[in-house]
């Protein structure tokens, strides 16, 4: 047992999400009879982006060829059903349309199918009447068909790599202040006013990723603003077989309106994506006046702003008016009604942005003194946890 007198653990996790359990996993796995603690804030595991998903296994075929994203993605997806299947959690491997409506999606569509062959992902191109062979009410121009997509419970992925880690996690348990010795390791002060160390520090608290590195010392160099994507669930389900996505556009790291059926067979339809008013801004009527002051005076927020208004204003309005978001979904699927769309609970994306306005586009793991800190993990990350888990987990092993 590596634990020497003075420590509570050799790795201390800050965040029980997918990634940071799979974190915990991996390095008992990796080095058996390291002892790792995970703190959580919240009373269970997955309570933010891990559980407030579509649910997707995600193929791997929209990543820029040789990113993590587009490497781990597809490594992940097939590690993904092979963890599922193993541990019986409810799991299929679906396959996805991703159909142009317009003209000028084609070309865009077209690079998909290269940028797919290019990770290694087998794609099909259809015409606009083959369409129907997959999705009967789905209506396009085109369409490509990625047959290694799925879908699955990723909180149960999240709940079995917490039990299967055998890290200890300590649920209800918000890190307040974190003291980093170099020479020495880690301590953090709870606010039920206990103090944990260990002799590493791994961040991977999403929402709040920036916030620890920051309390930790390091500069992380970005900062977080959130974007709630809001959700309806679709009331004939019987519409859609599988799961369709628009194109969606390159400038953003967002995959547009789309059709998920899901594990249990309903179907949920989004996200969009506006800027929540808080960190954990699941509605317009949650605002926390001192995140949304640290969104405000981060530069690259308005730059942001000042860049990408127009898509802006379109997200805003189908986030405030049905009809237009309706109309969005009309596009890929005629036959919806405003009646088929109720309201269902809403997600918030943990994006990382640079001072510049960069929306960071790749997962982004930094290091610092016995620290490694995960600064940008949303989608697909869920799919890609266990090859990110293996990777934060060498590092924080290197940094013991």
């Amino acid at each position: 047992m590596r634990v020497r007198t003075g420590y509570d653990c050799d790795v201390l996790v800050i965040g029980g999400g997918i990634v940071g359990l799979s974190t915990a996993y991996a390095i008992t796995r990796a080095a058996p009879g390291t002892q790792v603690t995970v703190l959580e804030k919240e009373p269970g595991p997955a309570r933010h982006q891990t559980g407030r998903n579509s649910g997707v296994i995600h193929s791997g075929v929209y990543y820029r060829p040789g990113s993590l994203k587009a490497r781990y993605a597809v490594r992940g997806a097939a590690e993904m059903v092979k963890f599922c299947a193993e541990y019986g959690i409810p799991h299929a491997v679906t396959g996805k349309l991703i159909v142009a409506t317009d003209r000028a999606e084609l070309p865009r569509l077209h690079a998909l199918v290269q940028r797919g062959r290019e990770n290694g992902i087998p794609v099909r191109e259809l015409g606009a009447s083959q369409i129907a062979e997959y999705e009967p009410e789905v209506r396009g121009l085109a369409a490509i068909h990625v047959g290694t997509t799925g879908i699955c419970d990723f909180v149960a992925v999240a709940r079995r790599l917490a039990h299967a880690s055998g890290a200890e996690i300590r649920y209800g348990t918000r890190v307040v202040r974190v003291d980093r010795r170099p020479g020495r390791g880690v301590a953090v002060l709870t606010a039920a006013g206990d103090v944990v160390r260990g002799r590493v520090l791994v961040n991977c608290a999403g929402l709040q990723c920036d916030e620890i590195a920051r309390l930790t010392g390091d500069d992380p160099g970005m900062r977080i603003v959130p974007f709630r994507g809001e959700y309806y669930e679709l009331a004939r389900p019987e519409l859609v077989r599988g799961l369709v996505y628009p194109v969606p556009d390159p400038a953003f790291p967002f995959l547009g309106v789309h059709l998920t059926r899901g594990i249990d067979g309903s179907v949920h339809v989004g996200p969009n994506a506006v800027p929540a008013l808080a960190r954990e801004g699941y509605g317009w009527g949650t605002v926390r006046l001192r995140e949304l002051g640290s969104t405000l005076a981060w530069p690259g927020s308005w730059r942001i702003a000042r860049r990408h208004w127009r898509y802006g204003a379109g997200e805003l309005r189908r986030s405030l008016s049905r009809t237009a978001f309706t109309d969005a979904v009309g596009r890929l699927l005629p036959a919806v009604s405003e009646g088929d769309l109720v309201p269902t609970a809403a997600g918030v994306r943990a994006q990382a942005v640079l001072r510049d306005g960069t929306l960071v586009d790749d997962f982004l793991i930094r290091e610092g003194p016995r620290a490694v800190h995960v600064l940008n993990a949303p989608s697909p990350a869920a799919t890609a946890s266990l090859p990110i888990g293996r990777e934060v987990a060498r590092r924080a092993l290197n940094a013991l």
